[in-house]
């Protein structure tokens, strides 16, 4: 039961929505809506708790608070934010809803109750990824009601900001989840400061070290910044004014989320990134001139008082970004040698940076000259529905087109009368034929880029202009599917292949089942499994029969795929690599800790350490069941796992390392430093003989009196690995000492 501090506790936190939702209702109907689904969703979920012990209509009313407050949106958004959880979690049902609020606020409660049943399902399938095929279903979603999505998205957040309450299994499949979906998701619709949140939640929980180590060093740079900071602003303020311009300038410093991705791309330290505070003028916008040009008449303010640095610059207004980001970005040297970004942005563009598709849909109904506004976010939502109406996709595939989708930058090109069509980075000639018509690609022969002769495949570059040959006898061709880069062109060519396709899997079948027999095996799901594996098939037996029936696989090598180990297949899906035998685990209970531990009398351990990330005894690491019901290992970092958990979130195991190690766990570290006699030896000396190490491989190179490389060795925990680091970073002459990816680019 509740207690009066609890009922004072929900009043309180409802006070703060009732006010923001004032401003956000257009009439007195719409508010007293918002207060009935209050009123209904308080008493729908009384005397229910979450983890944290606190009532649970907290929950809605936080999430109704970012829809409104941090999104945008208005009353009957509110309202399905307030009721998202209640037919799912009560007795109530959709039609309930419908009665008491009508159709649209129902039939957005109902796409949120589809979401969240979807993402709670952890049943197991041998075949498939339950999850992914969950995924498919809530991305469907888009094709609805993209305000679904951004409520989920408000939902998730919250989630994010709660998730310190969540057991270790669920917070691991959170945060993939996040990471593979959600945060691609946020940054598309234009959602900045909601995918910047939750970047940082993720790195707080998967780098804990590294964050408070970054947020540290934030806090540092704050206090000697501070002041020059101010300084930088001052004179570019009085300009501003002088020229008349009604401006907000604002200070940000960049998220810990983005140094340290920074920081692991690049293998840089901290001291390394020089864009680390920005400077943001948002200007009102004067009548009679375009916002671009006021723009730039900022921009030539700025510049006469300090240095740009020219390829710095960005300009996201003559040609903004996917999700409908429009600014001007100029780096400027500042106070003290540092660079500083500035980014130049009207009101408005400021609300679609920070509200994204939300803000959009705003400014289009205020004036609709700003129908323009919204057409790179439509283009954006068709590829995505070009990618939902693919019929044949399995959801493994969906999930990673999808993925890519949400990722990809695009490009601008021109056609032969000077149209702008926007594409996708490393789009061929031929997806953009597609993208004008299905017949002109289905009769392609080649293309002129740029008055230039170029065959289909000739991947295309932002300003190109295309003009597509085609013939009456052309026609669409297998080999196409292999460089098409967009999923409305790959779908046409799979649509006009289909009648091929049909024959070839059944003749594939014929051929499969007659040369089976020759060697006295039937066709079972075991040796469907070998020969997916074999011949690298990642699409499913259709994909097999298919090859076999169109000559690309002739099975003459059968005999030896069938004494492929199946083992392969589980190397290949999870990125692993067996250091030892694996004993026999039995069943695991994925709600406890699974211990990570060796036996030394009989050299085995109980999991496998993936080779993507190479973890070792010390890391922060995340646990997989196997297909063979082995538990593999990775950092929880790791984007191989963040993918895998993203997919299949039901195969995620608590796991804790043991207190006591002594294999050995292969690690590499960067050095660089002053070149100096004797250094290298004396790094290798230290590493061998001081603390008795062993050493794998080394890479050193020099010039300009300046070393740098990699040394792979192996150590037995963490511990023992920053323990190496310090000592090596004593030496005389050595700049930096750090470990790094074991699989990034090797120095040449």
């Amino acid at each position: 039961m509740f207690t009066e501090e609890d009922y004072n506790l929900i009043n309180k936190e409802f006070e703060g929505l009732r006010l923001a939702s004032l401003k956000r209702c257009a009439d007195q109907e719409q508010y007293e809506l918002v207060l009935k689904a209050f009123d209904f969703a308080n008493e729908a979920h009384k005397g229910v708790r979450r983890r944290s012990g606190e009532p649970y209509i907290l929950h809605p009313i936080s999430v109704s608070k970012i829809v409104v407050q941090e999104i945008g949106l208005g009353c009957k958004s509110i309202c399905a934010a307030l009721l998202h959880d209640v037919v799912e979690d009560t007795d109530y049902t959709v039609e309930d809803i419908r009665r008491l609020f009508g159709d649209k606020i129902a039939s957005l409660v109902d796409g949120l109750t589809k979401i969240k049943t979807a993402l709670d399902n952890d049943s197991k399938n041998e075949t498939k990824s339950i999850q992914a095929e969950n995924f498919k279903r809530i991305l469907l979603t888009l094709n609805d009601d993209v305000r679904i999505v951004l409520i989920k998205l408000a939902d998730r957040l919250h989630n994010m900001r709660t998730i310190q309450f969540m057991p270790d299994y669920k917070r691991d499949k959170i945060l993939s989840e996040t990471m593979y979906i959600f945060i691609p998701l946020a940054y598309r619709l234009g959602l900045y400061s909601i995918k910047s949140e939750m970047e940082n939640i993720w790195l707080q929980y998967r780098e804990p070290d590294a964050y408070a180590e970054i947020e540290d060093k934030l806090d540092e740079v704050m206090k000697e910044r501070s002041d020059s900071i101010e300084k930088f602003i001052e004179p570019i303020n009085e300009a501003l004014v002088a020229a008349h311009f009604k401006v907000r300038i604002l200070k940000r410093l960049k998220t810990p989320y983005s140094i340290w991705k920074k920081m692991e791309t690049k293998h840089i330290p901290f001291e390394q990134i020089y864009d680390i505070y920005a400077v943001r003028i948002i200007f009102e916008a004067k009548q009679g001139i375009s916002e671009a040009d006021q723009c730039s008449q900022i921009k030539n303010l700025i510049t006469d008082k300090y240095y740009i640095k020219p390829d710095r610059t960005r300009d996201w207004i003559t040609n903004h970004k996917s999700n409908g980001y429009e600014a001007l970005h100029i780096t400027i040297m500042g106070p003290g040698g540092n660079w500083i970004e500035v980014q130049i942005r009207s009101e408005r563009m400021d609300a679609i940076a920070e509200r994204g598709v939300a803000a959009h849909w705003l400014y289009k109904r205020g004036n609709d000259a700003k129908e323009e506004s919204d057409r790179e976010i439509d283009i954006w939502l068709k590829h995505v529905r070009e990618i939902l109406e693919n019929p044949d996709a399995n959801a493994l595939q969906f999930l990673d087109d999808f993925h890519k989708e949400l990722i990809t930058s695009d490009i601008y090109v021109f056609t032969p009368k000077g149209e702008s069509k926007s594409m996708i980075k490393g789009a061929t000639a031929l997806d953009f034929a597609y993208s004008i018509h299905s017949h002109i690609g289905n009769k392609a022969i080649a293309a002129k880029v740029n008055q230039k002769l170029q065959p289909l495949s000739y991947v295309l570059s932002s300003g190109d202009q295309i003009e597509i040959i085609t013939s009456e006898t052309g026609k669409p061709k297998r080999a196409w599917l292999d460089f098409l880069k967009t999923n409305k062109a790959k779908n046409m060519v799979m649509d006009a292949l289909k009648d091929d396709t049909k024959n070839n899997i059944k003749e594939g079948m014929i051929l499969l089942k007659n040369k089976l027999e020759e060697h006295k095996v039937s066709v079972q799901n075991r040796v469907l499994k070998k020969l997916l594996d074999y011949y690298k098939i990642t699409s499913g037996k259709e994909e097999l029969y298919n090859k076999i029936g169109m000559g690309i696989i002739d099975l003459s090598d059968i005999e030896k795929a069938l004494k492929t180990n199946a083992e392969r297949r589980n190397v290949q899906m999870w990125g692993v690599k067996l250091l030892s035998p694996i004993i026999n685990l039995g069943k695991i209970d994925k709600k406890q800790d699974y211990e990570l531990k060796e036996n030394i009398d009989d050299g085995t351990i109980s999991f496998v350490t993936a080779e993507c990330c190479s973890p070792i005894p010390g890391d922060k690491v995340v646990g997989f069941i196997g297909d063979e019901g082995r538990v593999i290992i990775h950092k929880k970092s790791c984007p191989v796992a963040t993918n895998i958990a993203a997919k299949e979130g039901d195969r995620i195991v608590s796991v804790k390392w043991s207190k006591h190690y002594m294999m050995s766990y292969l690690a590499r570290i960067s050095v660089n430093g002053i070149d100096r006699v004797g250094v290298i030896n004396e790094l290798t000396r230290v590493i061998s003989l001081v603390l008795g190490v062993n050493m794998r491989k080394i890479f050193i190179e020099t010039h300009d009196e300046i070393f740098e490389g990699y040394i792979d060795l192996y150590v037995h925990t963490t511990d023992d690995l920053d323990k190496l680091i310090k000592d090596l970073n004593r030496i005389k002459g050595v700049e930096s000492v750090k470990r790094i990816d074991i699989n990034a680019n090797e120095t040449k």
